[in-house]
């Protein structure tokens, strides 16, 4: 098979193809070689259609430009679609050394005129062609690797955006996020936080099934929506009803389905509206306990039309904090087994040193790496946090 991907030592046996059709030039070429005790294994084709089956075997191709079947820069055209991995290096006469430079232009990594290169020369051109040819596919995967990093950061800042506070200084609110280990690609996980008067605040966290760029470009409209949504003032139970419309007319595919956890802080009144549709249930932490809101879970976005229920949470204490994230935080394996963390293992952690000594403001990224412990590496799946602070924490 054709090597691609690393740099090729001088003492590497290359594989070239020769296609020509003319006896005597391809006999030529293979004394040079010869000559010069040159490291190469020659396979040679006297038309395109009988080299097509050696294409993928070789590192090298050394086309002759006036085969029966392949003539100029159209037969040249041909063989670069079907060369794959290896190098192309094209061979002219000398009236047609133009075709030479024109071919370069084309995609070949080099040409050679008939009479004028020696058994060294014709070796070290081939080695020079294959070793660029390399080079062009790590500057080409470098670049797509480049753009992939673009997209994830232009999508990344449609999930991620900064809240959306004015002048409140009742709550501090501490976010993160953190990509499964499986693409570099971000998913579909967001979440976002408006104030829409003073002492009111709404927060969601959502997780678009699925990984990749579609559910990640499908996650910024379900968070461009509810944003708008909310800001248009837009009553509370009709919200996620109205994302869920969004959701079906936007998926590409009938089964993607989206959880949710949304809030609605009422700080005048210590008090909070809580709304789940199929996503784990938010941590109260708070008199140095740790327990998950009691709110029913709900129906996933996008199985069916539904009703938006909110369940009310009272806050006994101005000093609470409530922590928002989604499943992959808590899907990582505990152990060797099959068991998980689950939201009752999240609470324990949060529950006993060391989680109680750590700042609220570094308590997602111990969160995660702890799991991620436990998991006995990184965790499959994205994982995006909220965490609400009131008065001096937990």
């Amino acid at each position: 098979m054709a090597r691609t991907g690393s740099s090729m030592g001088l003492g590497d046996r290359l594989r070239v193809l020769l296609v020509e059709d003319d006896q005597g030039d391809a006999f030529l070429v293979s004394e040079l070689l010869a000559e010069a005790n040159a490291a190469v294994e020659l396979v040679v084709a006297t038309s395109l259609s009988e080299a097509q089956p050696w294409m993928p075997e070789v590192d090298c191709v050394l086309l002759d430009l006036g085969l029966p079947d392949a003539q100029g820069l159209d037969g040249l055209r041909r063989v670069l679609t079907m060369a794959g991995g290896a190098a192309v290096c094209v061979l002219t006469g000398r009236q047609d050394e133009h075709l030479g430079v024109d071919a370069v232009a084309e995609g070949a990594q080099d040409y050679l005129v008939k009479g004028q290169v020696d058994g060294v020369l014709l070796t070290r051109a081939l080695r020079y062609a294959v070793e660029r040819k390399r080079a062009d596919e790590n500057s080409l995967r470098l670049r797509e690797a480049e753009v992939r990093q673009e997209e994830s950061a232009r999508l990344e800042r449609g999930l991620l955006p900064q809240p959306l506070l004015k002048d409140i200084k009742e709550v501090s609110i501490h976010t993160f996020y953190r990509p499964g280990r499986s693409r570099g690609l971000i998913g579909g996980d967001f979440y976002d936080v408006v104030q829409t008067a003073r002492g009111h605040v709404q927060l969601i966290v959502g997780d678009v099934c699925g990984h990749g760029v579609d559910e990640a470009a499908l996650g910024v409209e379900l968070r461009v929506a509810w944003r708008a949504l909310v800001l248009a003032g837009v009553p509370d139970d009709e919200i996620l009803p109205a994302l869920e419309q969004v959701l079906m007319s936007e998926r590409r595919l009938p089964e993607i389905f989206t959880t949710v956890a949304s809030v609605k802080l009422d700080l005048d009144a210590n008090r909070a509206a809580v709304r789940l549709a199929g996503h784990p249930q938010p941590l109260l932490l708070a008199g140095g306990k740790v327990a998950p809101v009691p709110a029913p879970t709900g129906l996933l976005l996008g199985v069916s039309p539904r009703q938006s229920h909110a369940f009310d949470v009272r806050f006994e204490t101005e000093d609470w904090s409530l922590l928002m994230y989604t499943d992959g935080l808590i899907e990582g394996h505990v152990g060797v087994g099959s068991e998980r963390l689950e939201v009752s293992g999240l609470c324990e952690l949060l529950s006993r040193p060391p989680a109680t000594g750590v700042p609220l403001a570094a308590l997602p990224a111990w969160l995660v790496g702890r799991a991620e412990e436990l998991n006995g590496g990184a965790l499959a799946d994205d994982v995006a946090m909220l965490l609400i602070r009131r008065g001096r924490g937990r």
